[in-house]
């Protein structure tokens, strides 16, 4: 990838792109960031098929149109990060991209290795983000991590879980680590993290990002058809995906959601729900009590 492109990545923020991009702050380190992302998990895993690697890159494309932001991946998702690669490599401008991964080995001693792996298949200088994927090895990993941010290889230290899996250590490790982020999946079916791990993300300046937040696309099919709640209207959408999108986003101690999608229409769906107004306490009451009833 370009030289500049890499240095480009470490900016802090894009302000000009507030308009079209709504923007969110890292506590820990004032740097801004689009609150809908990109994820990679299971979409861009293409390997070499040239017609598919096309489509990906015509969605990566369509995000940074749209004012770019975080692009979530990970050594364990196949083929993405490279998919990732040539799609940031067809573009004329990567400035606006956010460049996310995560080092998921339970061979501590190969965390370097894995991430300089990672770099490569990006085509990028560095990371603005890595995150201990899973909380795999997380005691040596984040050792890696933390002497790289130390180091000025890296911007920001995050942590990672899915599923719901592992609160209780998560938690432990928020309270005891200064990690810029944490990775986790909150959704309007998914609401576990509201109880503890929200909170003390709030409480210790922690941002975090939501993943699988449609459930891999099960939540907008279950809902297809299904009458949107009163408050749709008052919140300017039409459709589920905004809804549940704008749902998540407007938790105060949310920063980041990251769909993965193959249409760029999604993707410009996506983005724009971040547009708008957000729902208030009031109405995610009453978006979750209309849930329940579906």
């Amino acid at each position: 990838m370009l030289t500049g492109a890499a240095a480009a990545f470490a900016l802090p923020s894009v302000p000009a792109l507030a308009d079209t991009a709504p923007l969110r702050t890292i506590p820990s380190t004032g740097a801004r960031v689009p609150a809908v992302g990109l994820g990679s998990w299971i979409t861009f895993n293409v390997g070499t098929d040239p017609v598919l690697l096309d489509a990906c890159a015509e969605v990566i494309a369509a995000f940074v149109d749209e004012g770019g932001g975080m692009i979530d991946s990970s050594p364990m998702y196949g083929s993405s990060q490279a998919t990732i690669g040539y799609g940031l490599e067809k573009l004329n401008d990567t400035n606006t991209v956010f460049p996310t991964d995560k080092v998921w080995t339970n061979n501590a001693d190969m965390g370097p290795e894995q991430i300089a792996q990672s770099r490569a298949a990006w085509g990028i200088g560095r990371f603005d983000l890595l995150q201990v994927h899973n909380l795999v090895a997380w005691e040596a990993h984040l050792e890696t991590l933390f002497a790289m941010k130390e180091e000025g290889r890296l911007s920001h230290v995050g942590l990672t879980t899915s599923h719901g899996r592992r609160h209780d250590l998560l938690e432990r490790l928020m309270r005891d680590h200064p990690v810029d982020t944490v990775q986790l999946t909150y959704n309007l079916a998914d609401r576990e993290a509201e109880d503890r791990l929200l909170p003390l993300a709030r409480e210790k300046g922690i941002a975090v990002i939501a993943n699988r937040p449609y459930r891999r696309g099960t939540l907008p099919q279950r809902l297809q058809g299904q009458p949107l709640p009163d408050v749709a209207r008052d919140l300017e959408v039409d459709t589920w995906p905004q809804l549940l999108l704008k749902f998540i986003l407007s938790h105060p101690a949310l920063t980041v959601a990251i769909p993965a999608t193959t249409q760029v229409a999604h993707v410009r769906e996506n983005k724009a729900a971040a547009r708008g107004p957000m729902p208030d306490a009031e109405m995610r009451r009453r978006i979750v009590a209309h849930f329940q009833t579906l």
